[in-house]
C-alpha cells in the first residue's frame, strides 16, 4: 500500500513541474516576443529611411517637340483652282516643376 502512494505521489510532483515550467513560458513569453520585434525594429532602422508614396519628393521634367510645315499650293485647271495644303510647324513644350506631397 506504501509503495502505491509514493507513486501517486510522484505522478503529482510530475505534474507540479510540468505546470510550473508551462507558466514559466507563458509569463516569459510577451518579453521574448518584444525582444524579437526590438530586434527586426533596430535592423530595419539602420537600413534608413524606406520610400512612402504618401510623403514623396519629386522632381518633373516634361518636354514635346513638334514639327509641321504648312503650304497651300494653287494649280491652276480649267474650272478654277485646285489647291493642295501642307502643314509644317516647328514648336516645342518643356514643362519643369517640382512636387512635394505629404508633410514636407
Amino acid at each position: 500500500m506504501l509503495r502505491q502512494t509514493k507513486q501517486g505521489q510522484t505522478t503529482v510532483e510530475y505534474v507540479i513541474i510540468v505546470v510550473i515550467v508551462l507558466g514559466a513560458f507563458l509569463a516569459i513569453q510577451n518579453y521574448a516576443k518584444r525582444g524579437i520585434q526590438g530586434r527586426w525594429k533596430a535592423s530595419i532602422d539602420e537600413l534608413g529611411d524606406q520610400y512612402d508614396p504618401r510623403f514623396a519628393k519629386t522632381s518633373i521634367r516634361h518636354t514635346i517637340m513638334t514639327n509641321t510645315d504648312t503650304s497651300i499650293l494653287a494649280t491652276p485647271t480649267a474650272n478654277g483652282f485646285w489647291t493642295t495644303r501642307i502643314d509644317k510647324t516647328n514648336s516645342v513644350d518643356r514643362k519643369t516643376g517640382y512636387m512635394a506631397v505629404g508633410a514636407y
